[in-house]
C-alpha cells in the first residue's frame, strides 16, 4: 500500500495532469483572445497549478492522518474530493469548449466548495486550511481572468 502522503500528493496531480491532458493545445486559442490587464503569460499556469495541487495534495493527506473521528474526517474529504472533481471540469468548459460564461459561474461554484473545503479542514487541522489559502487566492485571480476573457471576446 501507498504512503498517504504519496496518494495525497499524487491525485490532485494526476487530476491536474488529466485535465492538461485533456486540453492540450488551446493554449495558443487562449493565447489569441484579447487578454485583460494582469494577464500573466502562458508558462505561468502550469507553474502555479503545479504548486497549487502539491498543497492541497498536503492539506488532504494531513486531514486523513488526523486523529479526529472517522465521519468528520470524511465529510471534510468528501468535500475535498467534489472540489477536486469541479476543478477538473474547468478548464474543459473553458479551453477546451470556449464557453467562458459557463466556466465563470462553474469557477464561482469552485470557489464556494474550496472555501467550504478549507473551513472543514481548518475545524480539524489548521494548517491544513491555511494550505489552501493560496488556492482561494489563485482562484480569485483566475475568477477576475475568466470574467474578462468573458466580457472581452463575448
Amino acid at each position: 500500500m501507498l504512503p498517504v502522503g504519496i496518494v495525497g500528493l499524487g491525485l490532485p496531480l494526476a487530476v491536474g495532469g488529466l485535465a492538461a491532458w485533456l486540453t492540450m493545445g488551446s493554449m495558443a486559442v487562449y493565447g489569441a483572445l484579447i487578454q485583460p490587464p494582469l494577464a500573466p503569460p502562458s508558462w505561468v499556469f502550469p507553474v502555479v497549478w503545479s504548486i497549487l495541487y502539491l498543497l492541497m495534495g498536503a492539506a488532504s493527506a494531513l486531514i486523513w492522518k488526523s486523529d479526529v473521528p472517522q465521519a468528520e474526517k470524511q465529510r471534510a474529504l468528501r468535500l475535498y474530493a467534489v472540489q477536486l472533481a469541479c476543478n477538473f471540469v474547468w478548464p474543459l468548459l473553458f479551453f477546451r469548449a470556449g464557453w467562458y460564461g459557463t466556466a465563470f459561474l462553474w469557477l464561482l461554484l469552485l470557489l464556494a466548495l474550496v472555501l467550504a473545503a478549507m473551513k472543514a479542514f481548518r475545524q480539524i487541522r489548521p494548517l491544513a486550511g491555511n494550505l489552501l489559502v493560496p488556492y482561494v487566492l489563485w482562484l480569485l485571480f483566475a475568477a477576475y481572468l475568466n470574467a474578462a476573457v468573458w466580457w472581452l471576446n463575448g
